[in-house]
């Protein structure tokens, strides 16, 4: 099974972009299975986020993935978009790196 993971930041083009970069080389490193990176606005991912596994935005707005993850979505909130180490820390966390070993 492949992991199927959101990136959002508000405007969805840079900070979204660096974030998808980020958890590429993360989910690479950790031997994940990852099928499709998604980045856009925090407007599109509100709206699709329960169609992803795993969804990552800024810590500020992971308030508004509730729904998403009430329907079993894994959502991260990330105070540093482009630690490495956070975004690591939170997918072992939540058991994701178990769930989508490649």
């Amino acid at each position: 099974m492949n992991a199927k993971i959101l990136v959002a930041c508000a405007n969805g083009a840079g900070t979204s972009l660096m974030m998808k970069m980020t958890v590429e080389r993360v989910t690479k490193r950790l031997g994940m299975a990852v099928a499709d990176i998604h980045h856009c606005a925090l407007s599109e991912a509100v709206s699709s986020a329960r169609q992803f596994d795993i969804v990552f935005a800024p810590l500020n707005f992971k308030d508004m993935y509730s729904e998403a993850e009430s329907a079993g979505v894994c959502v991260i909130g990330l105070r540093n978009v482009l630690s490495d180490a956070e975004v690591e820390k939170h997918l072992v966390e939540c058991g994701q790196v178990e769930k989508f070993k490649a």
